[in-house]
């Protein structure tokens, strides 16, 4: 099934289920009002919201109204926990080769995470904002997935169970402020603004053959102002699948239902796919020619993020942001 949230005035707006072709949804206030809460209870839930699927995708029901990405809030406007991961390991490489540093071993074994703002996740069509250009504004496209209750100490073997939903996600980077954040020893704070996510998360059934238990085995594409940027392959070089993300987080902790993990900018080592965010495309440029010539976002900009079936279906909806100043 799909489900999205309305904006409605709330922080958490009002969940909806919505059809396959992404046309009609249905409000089920009376199953959940909101995502969080039908998170929380899923195990009760879930086979409700099923049937009201089932029943919207065969055309018989009577309470439909039209879906509008434009009136969505991300799916999950708020959540208790945003955990991203850098899943390609062939990105990390390809960003520290470019400044000419080697990559430690143990980044092939240990995946590489922080923790991001996740008290107010963008729509699928809120702005991008920031109050100056030179901060490098960028766009990088991802792969996440939502959970509910997961144990400390979860093995990687159990925590796909817990994977819940699936959706896409934008998160949007300041690479002009990241070098002194990451000199403090700190982690990021500045440099990582609100997330967007796609207009809907779907469970993933919903993938077919496309979803293997870790990971979406679908190419991620990314525009900017309508110009392909890359479309890589998110089963390929997953280094670590959701699985071992999980319960790389769950190591010392548990994860409250609701907790999004991200994948980490989608990368291929092939890259004639392109690429998932414009830093990969001026460290590619810089590696080729010694400098890089594309610039990072700027005002007035629109990214589009989205993923295909293989009949050519929008999965999620896509992301459709434009980049404007605070």
């Amino acid at each position: 099934m799909k489900l999205a949230s309305l904006h409605n005035g709330s922080r958490d707006g009002a969940l909806v289920v919505v059809d396959k072709t992404l046309t009609h949804c249905v409000r089920v206030p009376e199953i959940a009002g909101y995502m969080q809460a039908a998170l929380e209870k899923w195990e009760r839930v879930a086979p409700a919201l099923d049937r009201v699927a089932r029943s919207l995708d065969a055309g018989e029901r009577q309470d439909t109204e039209p879906f509008d990405p434009a009136i969505c809030a991300a799916p999950l406007p708020r959540a208790f926990q945003f955990a991203d991961g850098s899943a390609y390991v062939t990105h990390v490489e390809l960003v520290r080769k470019a400044r000419g540093a080697e990559m430690p071993a143990s980044f092939w074994t240990d995946p590489l995470m922080y923790q991001g703002l996740s008290d107010h996740f963008l729509g699928p069509r809120e702005s991008i904002t920031a109050a100056d250009e030179a901060w490098g504004i960028d766009f990088e496209a991802e792969v996440a997935v939502i959970v509910d209750d997961v144990p400390m100490g979860i093995p990687a073997e159990r925590a796909g169970g817990h994977i819940k939903l699936v959706t896409l996600l934008n998160d949007v980077s300041l690479r002009g402020l990241i070098p002194a954040e990451l000199g403090k020893g700190f982690g990021f704070f500045h440099s990582k603004p609100a997330s967007a996510l796609a207009p809907v998360a779907v469970t993933p059934d919903e993938l077919g053959d496309a979803w293997d238990g870790g990971k979406v085995c679908l190419p991620l594409i990314s525009h900017l102002n309508g110009r392909l940027v890359g479309k890589p392959d998110a089963g390929v070089d997953m280094t670590f699948d959701f699985p071992q993300l999980i319960a790389h987080a769950a190591k010392t902790r548990r994860l409250g239902a609701g907790a999004v993990v991200g994948s980490g900018t989608v990368s291929n080592a092939d890259r004639s796919a392109g690429s998932s965010c414009l830093a990969e495309v001026r460290m590619l440029e810089t590696l080729d020619a010694g400098t890089p010539t594309t610039p990072f976002l700027r005002f007035g900009d629109r990214v589009r993020i989205e993923m295909l079936d293989a009949d050519g279906g929008s999965i999620f909806g896509a992301i459709e942001q434009e980049v404007v100043p605070a």
